[in-house]
């Protein structure tokens, strides 16, 4: 059975779609088959992101490694009995549709709760959570007292993980294997940066998830979006210098395909 990595976290701009689209790019380049799904039917950020990159290769006349994208596929309603739900049905064929021809499938979500969210993070073997360093950010984990050290209490998205657990449990799957990445951080030493790390590695040991290291705020993501390229492609397509800025995320996204410790993965990259 394909691994299913979940990337999810109900807050908007924590940098979901870039963390999905570097992982599932880097996998599909060392030689894996990897699928993808985009549960925000909305925006879309990851499925643009693929459509960008198909365009781009096409229009240039290069072929790069790339993982495959799938919609959701539309089922009647009519044919759905009194209890079932429409959402379920759709991402449950989806997952069928890619798990023959996938080792790993990558499912985007929205930053909001849905069911098509909720739905996913009981399929996740892994759980990617970007967070930004801010606490207006983990407060979705977790509540913390007013000097921002004392964790208070856990949040609606650390409950939405909690029974997505019990789901799998119940079901007789293997627990999730939650990671959280601090993304986008800044590269200065601030008071802020030092008071999350203390409770973000209090609430790991509190309600189980792992650390993993992100992406630092750097222009070349926004830059690559709209070619659907990654850090990884740069070369591919011509840029034969790299600067020390491209040269460091390089290195951040090995490091965070390290600290996954996917099945059968190897960052050799």
């Amino acid at each position: 059975m394909a691994h299913i990595i979940v990337v999810g976290n109900e807050k908007g701009g924590a940098g979901k779609s870039t963390v999905a689209m570097h992982v599932a790019t880097a996998l599909a380049r060392m030689g894996h088959r990897v699928g993808t799904l985009d549960l925000d039917l909305r925006q879309k950020s990851l499925g643009r992101y693929m459509a960008n990159r198909s365009e781009y290769l096409a229009a240039e006349g290069i072929d790069l490694p790339s993982p495959s994208y799938a919609d959701l596929p539309d089922i009647d309603q009519s044919a759905l009995g009194p209890n079932e739900n429409i959402y379920d049905h759709r991402l449950s064929m989806a997952v069928a549709e890619l798990e023959p021809s996938s080792d790993f499938i990558l499912i985007d979500c929205p930053g909001s709760h849905t069911r098509l969210s909720q739905v996913a993070h009981s399929l996740a073997d892994t759980l990617i959570t970007p967070l930004n360093d801010s606490f207006v950010d983990f407060d979705l984990l977790a509540h913390v007292d007013t000097a921002g050290e004392t964790i208070t209490g856990p949040s609606v998205y650390s409950e939405m993980v909690w029974n997505a657990r019990q789901l799998r449990a119940q079901a007789g799957l293997t627990p999730i294997d939650w990671v959280v990445v601090r993304n986008r951080v800044g590269a200065q030493q601030m008071v802020n940066k030092d008071k999350m790390e203390r409770v973000i590695d209090k609430l790991a040991k509190r309600i189980g998830f792992r650390n993993a290291p992100g992406f630092n705020e750097r222009v070349i993501f926004r830059e690559l979006f709209p070619r659907g390229l990654t850090l990884l492609d740069l070369r591919d397509v011509g840029v034969k210098n790299l600067n020390i800025s491209n040269i460091a995320a390089r290195q951040e996204l090995r490091d965070l395909i390290k600290a996954l410790n996917l099945p059968g993965v190897n960052a050799d990259f």
